[in-house]
């Protein structure tokens, strides 16, 4: 079931400048240096790692927001 709650919805490019952001905390984090734009000079390994570390801290982060919702 959706939650239509406008309080919880942005618009596309606010969505779009989130998620960047993310990105590049990261990437940050994993000492991965990204520029603003064009990163295609990254290695597919270190793309994979920052990617798979976004799911893994967004899957953590909704665990614990549904806690006490059941």
């Amino acid at each position: 079931m959706t939650n239509n709650n406008s309080s919880n919805s942005m618009n596309p490019k606010e969505a779009k400048q989130k998620l960047n952001s993310f990105k590049n905390e990261v990437a940050s984090s994993m000492n991965i240096n990204l520029q603003q734009g064009y990163n295609g000079d990254i290695t597919a390994r270190d793309a994979g790692r920052i990617g798979g570390q976004m799911v893994k801290r967004m899957i953590e982060y909704a665990e614990q927001n549904m806690q006490g919702q059941n």
